[in-house]
């Protein structure tokens, strides 16, 4: 198979972007060094595009390595034919390529194989064949009876000659393949209760049918968690008058063979207990498989969102752990995430202990300047807002909060990397502290959680594990590089996905810094043990260092690309100290003035990192989360689920989007749904046309279920 010129037409690019990326991959380098510092190269494509193209070039090249070994395999059975050789060559898909194997594959005991035991293939070819004059299969079954070998009847051998002609026939590649077809595009999925009288989530699937080719990927993921939770039973139903009409236009004979009848019989007995059981599995994991990858991008898009929400810099923060029998745990960060005071107070019990409460934040809010609250939306966050509202109206300082997502905070503040972080802090105050700093920095923060765990998707407990942490690993990665951190300030669990650095590599260089003092340019990251040059050029560029000796060590201009930053700079006139000053905005001008095409040549760099240095130079150290909205912060009149009236209009912020609408958070403690179909008035296929992860919203209230705690919502105002 040419791979480059299958991924060329695959993603729709030239091929010498194909070419170039495949090669600049097996150098070694990571996906952001790629997206980032060798654009030229792949003509500007972004990380997405080259993760889902470094994972094709794996499959294709995996499918390859699969192709030689069938191949391999044939010719050492001395089977290998120039019509098999020519369809291996063709195949594309590694199902192709396995039904092509299936006939050669090395078969476990089965009635075919135990009816060859007994010496009947050649009755079976003698059938199969089917000639015009050929005698009865009654008639050419009476040579084969052997007691000896276990054939003491006609029937006997009758049966076992049709045993080896159905699994010759569900070995057929073609048979297989236009029956995966049928299945496909006539298929029917199949939901019923397995017990009708049990009640359960699944209520809405016990009487379920839906076109295999129609059936959306979220209904496929919850057939299947029904199914495997013995609520469902599950099955896909295709005409088999159809199935073994292209069968039987395969194998049977229109010459009045007397043998035709019972080639007839062995092909129904093929479908029936052969090839429907295997081809229904085959299906389901295909659909399963689509589903999962869907499930997958929809999770991959809200936790890039989730990820990159803009950070709330600069200010102090007092982080708030609901609770109700343990009390609410309460941790105090400064402007750096650096923890400053912890305790514990009781929001939920007497009103002595609400006033006790309430004198200790306000305490600890004068004492430390706290500017915002962070309250996690777990148990008891309804009354732990009320508490903070209620607090804030007596505050003489401005102070507002926020509700925080605490998805994760328990797995990570029961963490190896907690206990390490806040060895003189139980569980239950890392989770606030955690919490806190979510609201300062959610990156920083959220890469310290395993992705699964922080709840942006559906059904992620259903995702092959190997295949989400992949994923997901893969998301955390280009949001940490495409925002880069600070070296000096940096946990190593967030060094630890810049790319080119490793988690042993990551406690190196906090090791380094610790035992070194901070770094004062990059070049010290090669006095760092195992960070080699390979290393460096991979991290360097997404690697901050504030306050250097070298002011491009706050950019992301590359090393390899200061000479050029600097002789640009000397072209327009300026030196590196005036790097991120007003006066070096004009460089836009000056670089407009030069023949762009002459200064690259001359500084031997190409458009895009001439475009990307000019960027650094005017806004040294910037965070592209900067130039988003800000997040949604309250600062009182809060509402319960039973204050809220149909028609009522709210903002809300979007916490969570799927594949049939988006839930928002209108700070009533329970998310608000907005179906697909109300979202906006254009037609969209996917919520994520128009809406995404933490973006602010205006919604209208449709309907209230209290008793249900469900809200219906509406975007359409």
């Amino acid at each position: 198979m040419d791979i480059i010129n299958s991924l060329t037409k695959m993603f729709g690019l030239q091929r010498w972007q194909v070419e170039n990326t495949v090669k600049l991959i097996d150098e070694g380098n990571t996906i952001p060094f790629i997206a980032r510092y060798r654009k030229e190269a792949h003509g500007t494509l972004d990380d997405q595009v080259l993760r889902e193209l470094s994972e094709k070039l794996e499959y294709l090249r995996n499918l390859d390595r699969r192709r030689e070994e069938i191949s391999a395999s044939i010719t050492a059975q001395e089977k290998m034919t120039p019509e098999i050789e020519a369809a291996l060559e063709k195949a594309s898909t590694l199902a192709e390529i396995e039904d092509i194997y299936r006939p050669f594959r090395p078969k476990r005991r089965t009635r075919a194989s135990i009816a060859k035991e007994k010496g009947l293939e050649p009755l079976a070819d003698a059938i199969f064949a089917q000639t015009a004059d050929s005698a009865s299969p009654a008639e050419l079954a009476a040579d084969y009876i052997d007691a000896e070998k276990g054939v003491e009847t006609v029937e006997d051998a009758i049966n076992g000659a049709m045993d080896i002609i159905a699994e010759n026939i569900s070995d057929d590649a073609d048979i297989r393949r236009r029956l995966r077809s049928l299945f496909t595009v006539a298929g029917v999925l199949q939901s019923r209760a397995a017990d009708s009288e049990k009640e359960s989530v699944y209520t809405m699937y016990y009487e379920y049918d839906e076109p295999v080719n129609k059936i959306a990927g979220h209904r496929v993921l919850a057939v299947n968690r029904g199914e495997n939770e013995g609520f469902l039973k599950v099955g896909i139903d295709v005409d088999r008058i159809k199935a073994l009409n292209i069968i039987n236009a395969n194998v049977l004979s229109d010459n009045g063979s007397a043998c035709t009848d019972t080639v007839r019989d062995a092909a129904a007995d093929a479908y029936d207990r052969l090839i429907f059981p295997s081809v229904e599995r085959e299906i389901r994991n295909m659909i399963t498989d689509s589903a999962v990858e869907s499930a997958l991008k929809v999770f991959y898009v809200n936790l890039r969102e989730l990820l990159l929400q803009p950070p709330v810099k600069g200010k102090r923060a007092l982080g708030l752990d609901p609770g109700y029998r343990t009390g609410c745990k309460v941790a105090v960060v400064d402007e750096t995430g650096k923890v400053l005071d912890t305790g514990v107070i009781y929001v939920t019990h007497s009103e002595e202990q609400k006033l006790k409460a309430k004198q200790t934040v306000k305490r600890l809010i004068e004492k430390y300047g706290v500017e915002v609250i962070a309250i996690g939306n777990g148990t008891a966050s309804k009354e732990t807002e009320i508490f903070a509202a209620d607090l804030i109206k007596e505050l003489d300082r401005k102070v507002s909060y926020m509700m925080v997502s605490e998805a994760g905070a328990s797995v990570y503040s029961a963490s190896k990397l907690a206990a390490e972080e806040f060895p003189e802090y139980d569980v239950s105050l890392r989770s606030a502290v955690s919490i806190a700093r979510r609201l300062q920095d959610p990156l920083a923060e959220l890469v310290k959680i395993d992705p699964k765990a922080i709840g942006v998707g559906q059904y992620q407990h259903d995702m092959p594990k190997a295949r989400m942490n992949e994923a997901l690993s893969g998301v955390v990665e280009d949001c940490v590089n495409s925002v880069g951190v600070d070296l000096n300030t940096a946990s190593y669990s967030l060094l630890a996905y810049i790319s080119g650095i490793n988690s042993s590599v990551a406690k190196n260089i906090v090791k380094y810094r610790e035992e070194n003092g901070a770094f004062t340019d990059r070049k010290q990251l090669l006095k760092v043990p195992k960070l080699g040059k390979k290393a460096f050029e991979q991290c360097a560029g997404f690697l901050r260092v504030r306050d250097g000796k070298n002011p491009l060590d706050n950019t992301a201009v590359h090393p390899e690309s200061y000479e050029a930053a600097k002789e640009l700079m000397n072209e327009c006139g300026f030196k590196l100290s005036d790097i991120g000053t007003p006066e070096i905005r004009m460089i836009n001008e000056n670089v407009k003035a030069l023949d762009k095409k002459l200064i690259c040549e001359k500084l031997g760099i190409g458009m895009p990192t001439l475009a990307d240095i000019v960027e650094e130079l005017q806004k040294p150290g910037r965070d592209p989360r900067d130039e988003l909205p800000p997040p949604l912060m309250r600062s009182g009149d809060i509402m319960e689920i039973k204050d809220l009236k149909p028609g009522m209009e709210l903002s809300g912020t979007v916490r969570n989007v799927i594949d049939f609408g988006v839930f928002v958070d209108i700070g009533v403690h329970e998310d608000g749904l907005v179906h697909i179909s109300q979202i906006c008035d254009r037609f969209i296929k996917h919520p994520l046309e128009a809406v995404k992860v933490g973006q602010v919203v205006k919604v209208k209230v449709i309907d209230v279920d209290v008793k249900r705690k469900r809200i219906s919502l509406t975007m359409k105002i």
